[in-house]
């Protein structure tokens, strides 16, 4: 038992073990979930029955793969003889045994996705995997590459251009790249350019590249199967021993290898392909904002065989347009020479000789019926011109569009065309142009001068460009008719803005505000998408109070509260006065008791600029910023919020791009203010001080303060402000000392000794000047500087002179000056103009370092008394009092600020101290260090502190400067100079002695420690202090100057604010407030000028625009300085003079004498005319080698003297442009000439298809049945409805009348399920002459014949015989029903036509499903009935009272019908027939009383009356159908 358990034990281990080794590289653990997806919803085939395919002479099944490669139940025994291989039968599924990661090794290590699927696996399967398993982003494109799949060899030319221009527009547009996935032919290309962008741009994403490749075909496919999946699978690409199987290629991404159960069978994947890319193309892309649209499919051809003409054939029949790369070979070639030829000129022999030029060898494949066939594609290939696109590589030097462009606007060119007869083609292409982010696009193809837009028509586009951050949208959209005002009219927009912002920390906060965050869980909510829920509302009041925080407690709120209501429309009442009355209308009629909601003010082009600056968008900002009226203080707004979010944001990087962007923005502030003061000082000066409805009602400069923004605060404009509010009344000329006169005797204001202010008309009177002087915050200083001084000298003399036991009369006025500074700091702390309470004020007020020292003299001096009334205590407290001397000194230092000179030094002194605290904590390391074990190796056991510390810190702090010890060796011991126990308190404890009284330490260690504490100290850290110093003193000098500048604001804003008398007469100044406050109850009066200035509503309107004229010419001059420096590129032209001119002789002569026909002189004097002939003639030589350079420089010579500089090129090229737009009107006048006449010679058919589709705009595309004939759709290769193919009838070969030896017409009946025809068809080769048979005859003429009779559909050959779908052979009758009626206009209970406008409408059905117009209509026996199918459509009344007025009816057009159901035996005849209804019938009384727009619904179909116009959305030939009605009745179409 115990060895079985040991045994047991060792199993166990051993299995274990192997577990663990296989786990890092198939660890199914981890992906579970994905494996069991893949084992529930992938398969693959194989092949349950082995049969040996005789045709094989290796051991072969009919699948293709050998015996050992099939399961044990598949293989028989060899007598077993019961059934035969049938593919649909033996080939069953199974689950994948495929998927997982391949590794293709080599460098870089790449990695790619790869699943091996069953060729019938559904396409949302398929999808779902690339996104939900395989985590890729929906696409906004797929693009399908197809072509040569071997020995692909393009020219360097062009496979930079593919390259290149493949990997921009799947990188721009976030597109899918699907190809065949193998490392061969187009394929690799396309890898090797995935693999070229990867390697540059290895900070984006990738590419995605999808491989769609046969599994049957794979080389080394057996290292990708394991039964949980590979993890990953090792491949290796072997190129040359695959054979005829490919390897896949190592770029892809991703990798889907259809199984279909066979080996070695090429092209299995393209029916999975084609339904992968169809379901793609019928999904929804993503754009914000926006209704969804399908995903655009493009197909990009390089070269290529048959199997790439089928491709492009079946993509264009689904709409898909494709781009064909002309030079890359075979049939891509063959498509570009026939392209914009007529289909009537592509023939059979034109194929023939293509095909022989492009394909070489390969054309002797080809059999006759395949060229008729290539032949057939290639003519539906160019008739859907709309859908193909050629694209041509030029040179890099020579222009021309990128493979990118050209891909893009294939796409748009597909879009217009097929939605144009809906009207929203320009919808979805604005659509795809967002998602792709292609703004070149958009304004080339969209953006035209054909169209005018509404604003509200882009306001889901505008939205779209916001949230998906697309400025130059934006910026597009606003140029192109996009009104902000209108669409920021409702709060909902804004809102809906704001709740859909990208994941920053605005949005955190915003979330936390409506309780949707939890505080304690920051981190997780910055390091992901933070959404708000679409249940809760975010109303504007949240976000203004957060931008409040942000900006600051001294301001407003900028949005009122959710009830409030906005006056944001013009008044229509008097249109001459609305620019004066704009501004009042702005304001708000909401008003609250507290006043921080009152007059909130809404500016669309604000509220746009504050959405992109809480969440740093510098591109968007810009924008919205040119939208905003008051500029600068949005401007400066911006600093504020940016630099208060970096404070209080904990990311890494967020901060420094907040501050990065804030820094600009307080640049253009400076920009646009120095523009205004530059133009006007006083204006300038009133934008300053004016208050800001928009920002919280604020100003400008408090802003700037706020904002720590000392640039703009430097700026002279403001600094003139401020001194002019530091001189107050008095003029800034005055000079200090006639200030200083004036202020001891002031009679002598009242000459002209000092000068005021003009601010009045009238001059001041006596009493105004007398105020003027000493309410002059200048004055105030003046006379505060004279009172501190006074201050210092009485306190000095105290403390050296009269400081008694006994205070004298002396001391006791020291102490009631000092109990009125001590007034004075209690006023200026509770003084609070601002609002911003007790709290913040106080703090404010202790930040301030000169407050703070105010605050320390002020205690120290008080208990410097406390301390010398007392007996004990007295010398003690004239020591405080002394050391509070000091510090009262060193306030004498806030004095200097206000200097220019000595202001910005004090700044640098505070630096500067900063720097010494961190100096001496680096020495007192050194001193403490060397002190103590100099102490410990000198004295020992020393109890005496005051020696201790002299010893170990005070002597070797004094070495620093010179003082060097004299008892750290034996030369100079004196034991008369110490203590030898150390009880003399007087003296240092000797140290330790030997028997010969001298000190027993080594002395040579001593001497070493101060060296070397010397060198440390003295001379490294010393000159590091000095190197401190200096590099302080460089790096704040350059700013001392605008840190001088934005300080000197607080200590003009403290004189100001502060009482006219100094101490100690300011006592009476802190009565009479006190009195007023305290007593009286009286509010304090609020100061007007400096803090804020009120201006009305008419005053501000004309500052606001004289402030957007100063920023649009801020911004014009940014722009063409910006375009100035780029003129630094172009080469200096005097550069090459000198070349020129030193080689010119030499040059010269060589062309004198190889161009007998020209001189040098004549060559210097020749016209434009002159210099073409001289082109011309020269051109001839171009070929002498000899003289090709001789040739090339009087060419360089002749343009560098008639083109001199960038002016004169810049004039040159604007006459290029204009001659080439004079000739391209030229062409397009010779075009219109020649198109017209074609029309009205052109024969007309019995056909609406086949007149021309009305045109929907200028632009509007012809269908290819209006160019080539309307037998278009009778002979399309797929029969409608079926899997079977007609016969091809290339455009030669349809009439009867031609010869086509080789026509076989498949026949085809519906109710004959095996395609044969009915008994008593025949068709003739020879043309039908019967004159008795007229195809006009009814269904009961048939039956007259009793013979087999010959039965041929009019337009010709249609490539398949029998009666098909149709109901019966010959023609079958179809009647279409155009009911109209005058369109009405109704007032109340009046109505009437407007006959001056003759405007109809008609009646159509509406597919309520795919939402497409139809004139109702069906199939006929008779013309005298309607049909049958639209009693159950217009209901039994409708359809009876309708029916009744068949034969009153107008027959618009009948006859032959380009139908895809026509057959060579079986054809529709359609019969457009008009009933018009009065307004009295009574039949409109009867549909007039139904009462409702839908009149009647019949399962998905209702119908609608619809007003006649080209832009209605039905088919081509019902369009000319309801064209030709409105012709009947004299309308406008």
């Amino acid at each position: 038992m115990k060895r079985d358990e040991i045994q047991s034990q060792l199993d166990h281990f051993l299995a274990i073990k192997t577990a663990c080794q296989r786990l890092p590289i198939y660890p199914s653990f981890q992906r579970s979930p994905f494996t069991l997806w893949i084992k529930e919803n992938v398969s693959k085939k194989e092949c349950s029955f082995f049969q040996r395919d005789p045709r094989c002479k290796e051991q072969l099944c009919h699948c293709g793969y050998s015996k050992s490669d099939h399961t044990d139940e598949a293989i028989k025994p060899e007598d077993f003889t019961g059934e035969t291989w049938d593919k649909a039968k033996h080939i069953r599924k199974a689950p994948t045994d495929a998927f997982g990661d391949i590794s293709f090794g080599g460098l870089g290590q790449k990695t790619s996705k790869y699943v091996r699927v069953s060729a019938d696996t559904e396409a949302e399967v398929l999808y779902e995997l690339l996104t939900q398993q395989w985590k890729l982003s929906p696409p906004n494109l797929l693009i399908s590459v197809t072509g040569g799949a071997k020995n692909l060899n393009l020219k360097p030319q062009l496979q930079k251009t593919f390259r290149r221009g493949l990997i921009k527009v799947a990188q721009t547009t976030g597109a899918w790249v699907i190809t065949g996935g193998t490392h061969s032919g187009v394929m690799m290309h396309v890898g090797q350019a995935v693999r070229e962008y990867a390697l540059s741009n290895t900070m984006q994403g990738q590419v995605v590249a999808i491989g769609v490749a046969t599994w049957g075909v794979i080389h080394n496919r057996d290292k990708l199967v394991h039964e949980d999946g590979c993890f990953p699978a090792n491949y290796v690409i072997d190129t040359q021993g695959q054979g005829n199987m490919a390897c896949l290629d190592n770029n892809h991404t991703h990798f889907l290898l259809v199984d279909d159960g066979t080996n070695g069978h090429y092209n299995v994947e393209n029916e999975l392909r084609g339904k992968l890319e169809k379901y793609i193309s019928v999904s929804s892309m993503t754009i914000p904002a926006t209704q969804t649209t399908k995903i655009p499919v493009v197909c990009v051809a390089m070269e290529g065989g048959s199997g790439t003409l089928d491709t492009i054939y079946n993509a264009m029949r689904n709409d898909t347009p494709c781009v064909i790369l002309e030079g890359s070979g075979r049939i891509a070639d063959v498509i570009t020479q026939v392209f914009g030829k007529p289909v009537s000129q592509i023939t059979i022999t034109l194929i023939h000789k293509l095909m022989k030029k492009f394909f070489g060898q390969e054309y002797k494949t080809f059999t006759e019926q395949k060229i008729i066939e290539f032949t057939k594609q290639i003519q539906d290939i160019i008739r859907m011109s709309h859908l193909l696109t050629i694209f041509k590589a030029s040179k890099d030097d020579q222009g021309g569009v990128d493979l990118d462009v050209a891909i893009l606007q294939a796409l748009l060119k597909a879009s217009k065309t097929i939605e144009s007869q809906r009207g929203e083609s320009w919808k979805r292409q604005l659509k795809l142009a967002i998602a792709w982010n292609r703004v070149d696009l958009a304004k080339t193809e969209i953006f035209t001068e054909q169209r005018m837009w509404k604003s509200s028509e882009l306001h889901e586009f505008m939205t779209s460009a916001l949230v998906g951050n697309k400025p130059e949208f934006v910026n597009l959209l606003l140029e192109n008719g996009v009104c902000l005002r209108d669409y920021l009219k409702n709060d909902d927009t804004l809102c809906g803005l704001y709740k859909q912002l990208p994941n920053c920390f605005f949005l955190y906060k915003l979330a936390k505000r409506v309780k949707l965050a939890d505080s304690s869980n920051r981190r997780q909510a910055l390091g992901q998408r933070v959404r708000v829920p679409a249940g809760v509302n975010i109303s504007l009041t949240h976000v203004s109070d957060e931008v409040r925080h942000l900006l600051g407690r001294f301001t407003q709120d900028i949005y009122p509260p959710s009830d409030m209501i906005y006056q944001l429309d013009m008044s229509t009442e008097d249109i001459s006065s609305s620019v004066s009355m704009f501004s009042l209308e702005l304001y708000s009629v909401y008003d609250n008791s507290n006043g921080n909601r009152a007059e909130a003010q809404r500016d669309p082009g604000r509220d746009l600029f504050l959405w992109a600056i809480i969440q740093s968008n510098k591109h968007l900002s810009e924008i919205a910023w040119d939208q905003c009226r008051d500029c600068i203080s949005a401007a400066l707004a911006a600093s504020k919020i940016l630099k208060k979010m970096a404070e209080e944001s904990i990311d890494a990087d967020e901060p420094q791009e907040m501050l990065e962007l804030a820094s600009h923005f307080e640049d253009r502030a400076i920009g646009v203010f120095s523009k205004c003061y530059n133009s006007d000082e006083v204006r300038a000066q009133k934008l300053l001080v004016r208050i800001s409805r928009l920002w919280g009602k604020t100003t400008c400069l408090r802003l700037a303060l706020e904002a720590n923004d000392k640039n703009f605060v430097a700026q002279s404009g403001v600094q003139a402000l401020l001194t002019q509010i530091w001189c107050g009344e008095l003029s800034v000329e005055n000079p200090v000392w006639r200030v200083l006169v004036c202020m001891v005797f002031f009679p002598l204001i009242y000459t002209r000794f000092v000068v005021f202010r003009k601010l009045n008309v009238e001059p001041l009177g006596c009493w105004s000047r007398l105020v003027g002087l000493y309410c002059s915050p200048r004055v105030k200083f003046y006379g505060n500087i004279v009172s501190y001084f006074a201050f210092l000298f009485l306190f000095a003399y105290v403390l050296m002179i009269d400081f008694q036991r006994t205070p004298s009369i002396a001391e006791l006025v020291l102490y009631i000056w000092l109990f009125t500074l001590v007034c004075e700091e209690i006023r200026q702390l509770f003084y609070d103009p601002d609002g911003f309470g007790f709290r913040k004020k106080a703090k404010r007020y202790i930040h301030e370092m000169w407050n703070i020292l105010d605050v320390i003299s002020i205690l120290l001096f008080c208990l410097g008394i406390a301390f010398r009334l007392t007996t004990q205590l007295f010398y003690p407290g004239k020591v405080i009092l002394c050391i509070d001397f000091v510090v009262f000194c060193l306030r004498l230092m806030a004095i200097f600020t206000i200097s220019r000179i000595l202001g910005p030094k004090i700044i640098i002194v505070r630096k500067m101290m900063r720097d010494m605290f961190f100096f001496m904590f680096l020495l007192s390391i050194w001193v403490v260090a060397y002190g103590v074990a100099k102490q410990g190796i000198l004295i020992e056991n020393d109890n005496r502190l005051d020696w201790i510390m002299r010893g170990a810190i005070y002597e070797p702090y004094l070495i620093i400067f010179g003082n060097f010890p004299e008892n750290i060796d034996n030369a100079k011991f004196d034991k008369k100079s110490c203590s030898m126990n150390g009880t003399d308190p007087l003296k240092p404890k000797c140290p330790k002695l030997n028997k010969s009284q001298m000190p027993v330490f080594p002395e040579w260690l001593t001497i070493v420690m101060l060296c070397v504490y010397l060198l440390f100290a003295n001379i490294l850290l010393l000159n590091l202090l000095i190197a401190i110093f200096n590099y302080t003193f460089e790096e704040v000098h350059d700013n001392t100057d605008k840190i001088w500048k934005f300080q000197r604001y607080e200590l003009i804003k403290e004189y100001y604010s502060r009482p006219a008398a100094p101490p100690p007469f300011i006592i009476f100044s802190h009565l009479y407030l006190f009195i007023r406050k305290m007593v009286l109850c009286k509010a304090p009066t609020p100061s007007t000028e400096f803090t804020e200035k009120q201006l009305n509503p008419i005053e501000e309107e004309e500052l606001l625009s004289w402030e957007a004229l100063m920023k649009d010419r801020y911004l014009l001059s940014a722009r063409q300085e910006k375009s100035q420096s780029m003129e630094r590129c172009i080469p200096d032209t005097s550069q090459k003079s000198g070349y020129y001119m030193a080689n010119i002789s030499t040059k010269y002569l060589c062309a004198s004498q190889s161009i007998n026909h020209f001189t040098p002189l004549s060559l210097m004097g020749l016209q434009p005319s002159e210099v073409m002939s001289f082109t011309f003639v020269a051109g001839h030589y171009r070929d002498n080698h000899e003289h090709t350079h001789t040739y090339n420089d009087i060419k360089n010579v002749n343009i560098f003297l008639r083109v001199t500089t960038l002016t004169e090129r810049m004039e040159k090229l604007e006459e290029q442009v204009t001659q080439s737009n004079k000739s391209l009107q030229r062409i397009e006048d010779i075009l219109k000439s020649l198109v017209a006449p074609a029309k009205e010679t052109q024969p007309q058919r019995l056909s609406p298809a086949a007149s021309t589709m009305p045109d929907e705009s200028s632009n509007s595309l012809r269908t290819a049945e209006e160019e080539d004939g309307f037998h278009v759709k009778s002979h399309q290769l797929q029969f409608p409805d079926s899997k079977i193919k007609r016969f091809p009838v290339p455009e030669e070969k349809v009439p009867w009348e031609v010869s086509f030896s080789s026509y076989m017409p498949t026949y085809y009946s519906s109710e004959d399920g095996n395609g044969r025809a009915e008994g008593y068809v025949l068709i003739m080769r020879q043309p039908f002459t019967d004159p008795t048979f007229n195809h006009r005859s009814g269904p009961e003429d048939l039956d007259n014949y009793r013979d087999p009779v010959i039965i041929r559909n009019p337009g010709g050959r249609t490539g398949i015989g029998g009666r098909g779908t149709l109901s019966r052979l010959g023609p079958n009758l179809n009647l279409d029903l155009v009911v109209t009626r005058s369109k009405e206009l109704e007032i109340g209970f009046f109505r009437w036509r407007d006959s001056a406008r003759s405007e109809l409408e008609f009646l159509a059905v509406l597919n309520q499903n795919q939402r497409s117009l139809a004139l109702p209509g069906g199939p006929v026996d008779s013309l005298d009935h309607l049909p049958g199918n639209l009693k159950g459509i217009l209901g039994k009344k409708l359809f009876e009272a309708l029916d009744a007025k068949v034969s009153e009816g107008v027959k618009v057009s009948e006859g032959y019908v380009d139908d895809c159901r026509n057959t060579d035996n079986a054809w529709v005849e359609t019969t457009v027939l008009n009933i018009h209804l009065d307004i009295a019938s009574q039949v409109m009384v009867d549909i007039n009383n139904m009462n409702t727009y839908s009149l009647v619904i019949s399962g998905d179909s209702c119908l609608q009356w619809q007003e006649v116009s080209s832009r209605i959305r039905l088919s081509p030939n019902q369009r000319r159908s309801l064209q030709q009605v409105a012709e009947l009745h004299n309308t406008k179409f």
